[in-house]
């Protein structure tokens, strides 16, 4: 039998509400799987909690994002090496078999220096896949953009073992993710599902309601026989209600179902 993708929600996807809700709002609308998004929540730096929140929902957690935001820089303190030690305890301990990561902030030197190298060795030690995540240009208008992430935004072009393309980074790089996946090739573990207008903003839109191809995206997946996981990372925060957010994420878990041709449980 043909392995499927998985189809989860990450946790960011609800903010301002919780971690806690972000489950509830996986288990009731039928995702296969959650993304904790390690931040500024206190619960989603709990190992304990949030087993105790997949156990509770009978929701399985699928991939754990290491805190490396700008504003996430001091949760489990200011070692970045630390912070993925952390993210590989954690998916351990919740049953996770992909941390998420970013690439190393240009200013963060000796970090950048051996990413990865150390990216590498964290896998051979812990077995977890730390799949690394396509970023962007920094640019405030349409101008050309400066990099500031090292060794570089775009993780096809390192010799990473595991990768993940995130679509609304990709619209602000203005990059073909279909090109972009097939340079990733079979490295390719990992996918966050949204879009973007190809503003400098990082827009995390409902998918299909920009202009990254998500449907063709998706489709092109399907047909290389991808069995990763799909994570739905949109933005709900103007969402003038509960009823407008469960919109937003039962729309977005349809277009993933619909466009990878994977059947409603």
């Amino acid at each position: 039998m043909t392995a499927t993708p998985l189809i989860g929600l990450s946790t960011a996807s609800v903010y301002p509400e919780s971690t806690a809700h972000a489950f509830g709002w996986a288990a009731s609308l039928g995702y296969d799987a959650v993304e904790v998004m390690v931040g500024i929540d206190a619960l989603s730096q709990q190992v304990d909690a949030v087993k105790k929140l997949s156990d509770h929902h009978r929701v399985p957690i699928c991939a754990v994002h290491a805190p490396c935001l700008l504003f996430t820089q001091r949760v489990w303190g200011t070692d970045p090496w630390v912070k993925l030690e952390k993210s590989a305890e954690m998916a351990h301990a919740v049953g996770a078999d992909v941390v998420v990561v970013h690439p190393p902030f240009r200013w963060q030197k000796d970090y950048a220096a051996g990413f990865v190298e150390g990216i590498a060795s964290l896998e051979a030690r812990t077995g977890i896949a730390f799949a690394v995540e396509n970023m962007y240009p920094w640019r405030a208008s349409s101008r050309r953009g400066m990099e500031m992430y090292l060794p570089g935004w775009d993780p096809s072009e390192q010799d990473y073992a595991h990768t993940t393309i995130d679509l609304s980074h990709a619209a602000i790089a203005r990059s073909d993710v279909v090109e972009m996946a097939q340079r990733m090739g079979e490295t390719l573990r990992h996918v966050h599902l949204t879009d973007g207008s190809g503003s400098a903003k990082d827009e995390h839109l409902v998918p299909g309601r920009g202009i990254m191809g998500a449907a063709g995206f998706l489709e092109h997946l399907a047909g290389t026989g991808f069995a990763g996981h799909v994570v739905l990372e949109i933005n709900t925060r103007r969402a003038a209600g509960r009823a407008e957010r469960e919109l937003d994420l039962t729309e977005s878990l349809e277009f993933a179902r619909t466009h990878l041709g994977v059947t409603t449980p």
